[in-house]
């Protein structure tokens, strides 16, 4: 075979028997890879998977450095050795509104009191913060992603216009302008009030270079409490932030995802827990990012209070909201409806503890009957996601944490943890890696095995054969697929001609006041899209579009069942 077409001789792999030798000034690393490689055979005998990974990697070290040609294939295996380096982790959701109890459900589950910041009446989680575990150091750390300057450039003209188009309107019943006033206030105090001249100036970004720099900021410390305190200015909105704050900075508004790690946390070694703040944001980049993390959700958690968990209106328009990033487009196979809070009854004072501990199980129960019915009742919810992949966990933080009238397992974190586990333990990096390295270096011993060349002509007529047979097969599937979903989608085309009148009626002629021609002036300007501060997400293109998406809804099922079982957890 030719350079373009094979890797030579010298990226052959270290030997691995007790009588190869190695001429070459890389006989030390061979010899070294040789236990090792014994010990990746034994591996089913006992080995702990660490050992196994560390071994295989070695070996694929040791690979890639002999990699040295730049023909194609050499080139190739270079990038699909990279690749193995790349761990898709399995992603937790956690939704729910200010207040509900996510932070406090979190630190619970991994055992860190005082890792998310939570409690405050008047703060609330601004940006998306993912929550793993730290395998490379037993620090706590935060990595703070920043947005561009350029999106910050551009949200900043946003907010001049929105400002010189309010000075004479009521302000107080304007979403976008309180935002706009909240970003600018916590970034630059009431400076952006009286003269606003150049709000890039390097003076306002002192604190935080990175984003100048398009850089990631990491903060590393001792304790999750240190780290908390230090990320809150990058993470949480304060309504009160102006007062008696002067001069004091906030830099929410520039992030746009702080990824928190937890040393010695097994639990989340393979899964990340998301927390995802409402149903969207008004930035386009963080936007884009909170789409993408929903589509790529395994599970799914709504958290709300246990009071009101059925009747909770913003809990369920979430829900509906993210269905179809969710279901059929996307990855989510679990979705978790967690009441909070189960441990606050009213009027307990008089209650002994016994008679408190069985008032708490009693509406645990009636709680959880409560929210089944409500799902039952959702049919655009239930259409992506049927009964088994719908459960409900009644749980108490504080509770599991003090234990004063409910057992560990009464509160349901505990099932929480298992089902983590499962999902942790489901997800194997070293199988992924070793499957990986496996098919590389099958690729290379065919590459490089004697008589390739006599046999290359017979090797290639017969996988030409296969595979004209096998594409035959999947041409054919896919035509059928094809012309069961052009039906749907042009019974959907039909349906939208029909429809599409009243659908925008709804939201075009709801009034004449200058509050609905804000908001529609909005929807325009940001692409049809509006996220209120306060309030259901505003999206004419999926209205309009409902009636193609809901035309191939039952296929889709139908296709995604064959194709992606949906995994079994016995939690």
């Amino acid at each position: 075979m030719d350079g373009n077409n094979s890797v030579k001789s010298n990226a052959v792999l270290p030997s691995t028997s007790d009588t190869g030798k190695r001429k070459s000034d890389l006989q030390s690393d061979a010899s070294r890879l040789q236990s090792p490689a014994k010990r990746q055979r034994l591996s089913m005998s006992g080995f702990p998977e660490s050992i196994i990974l560390s071994d295989v990697k070695s070996i694929m070290t040791f690979v890639h450095a002999r990699l040295n040609d730049e023909d194609k294939l050499s080139a190739f295996l270079r990038k699909k050795i990279s690749d193995l380096e790349t761990d898709k982790r399995e992603l937790v959701g956690v939704f729910g509104k200010t207040g509900a109890g996510k932070s406090s459900l979190i630190n619970a589950i991994i055992k860190e009191k005082n890792l998310l910041p939570s409690g405050s009446v008047n703060a609330c989680t601004s940006v998306m913060i993912k929550v793993e575990a730290n395998t490379r150091s037993l620090k706590y750390e935060a990595e703070i992603e920043f947005i561009t300057k350029e999106e910050w450039k551009d949200e900043l003209w946003s907010f001049r216009q929105l400002l010189d188009n309010n000075e004479n309107q009521e302000k107080e019943d304007n979403d976008d302008y309180r935002d706009a006033v909240e970003k600018l206030s916590a970034l630059y105090g009431q400076e952006w009030r009286r003269s606003f001249e150049n709000p890039m100036d390097s003076k306002y970004f002192k604190e935080i270079p990175e984003f100048l720099q398009s850089r990631r900021k990491i903060l590393t410390c001792e304790s999750a409490n240190e780290l908390s305190a230090k990320c809150i200015k990058y993470t949480r909105s304060d309504s009160k932030q102006e007062e008696g704050n002067e001069g004091k900075k906030w830099f929410w508004p520039l992030v746009k995802c702080v990824t928190v790690k937890v040393p010695n946390k097994p639990l989340l070694q393979h899964v990340t827990l998301v927390d995802l703040p409402g149903n969207g944001d008004c930035n386009k980049c963080r936007d884009q990012m909170w789409k993408g993390i929903v589509g790529d959700c395994s599970t799914v958690w709504i958290v709300t209070e246990i009071n009101r968990a059925a009747a909770e209106k913003e809990a369920w328009e979430i829900l509906e909201s993210v269905s179809s990033l969710i279901g059929n487009g996307g990855e989510c196979q679990q979705i978790h409806f967690i009441c909070t809070k189960s441990d606050l009854l009213d009027d307990s004072d008089d209650l002994s503890s016994a008679d408190i501990h069985d008032q708490i199980i009693k509406r645990n129960i009636q709680a959880n009957d409560g929210v089944r019915k409500e799902f039952n009742k959702r049919s655009k919810i239930k259409k992506h996601f049927t009964d088994d992949s719908f459960k409900v966990f009644t749980v108490s933080s504080k509770e599991f944490l003090k234990g004063k009238h409910l057992s560990p397992e009464e509160t349901e974190i505990p099932k929480l943890q298992g089902f983590l586990q499962e999902l942790n333990d489901c997800h194997s990096e070293t199988v992924n890696y070793v499957y990986g390295a496996y098919g590389i270096l099958s690729l290379i011993q065919g590459a490089n095995s004697r008589g390739v060349k006599v046999k290359k002509g017979e090797a290639y007529a017969e996988l030409e054969r296969i595979m004209i047979l096998q594409l035959d097969n999947v041409n054919n599937e896919m035509e059928d697929t094809y012309t069961a979903f052009k039906k749907c989608l042009d019974d959907g085309v039909e349906k939208s001609k029909c429809t599409f009148g009243e659908k925008l009626k709804i939201f075009l002629y709801r009034g004449r006041n200058s509050g609905f021609c804000r908001v529609l002036k909005c929807v325009v300007e940001n692409g049809g899209v509006h996220k209120p501060k306060n309030g259901t997400l505003i999206n004419l293109n999926m209205k309009l579009a409902s009636c193609l998406t809901d035309s191939i809804d039952e296929e889709f099922r139908k296709f995604r069942k064959l194709c992606f079982p949906v995994r079994k957890h016995n939690f």
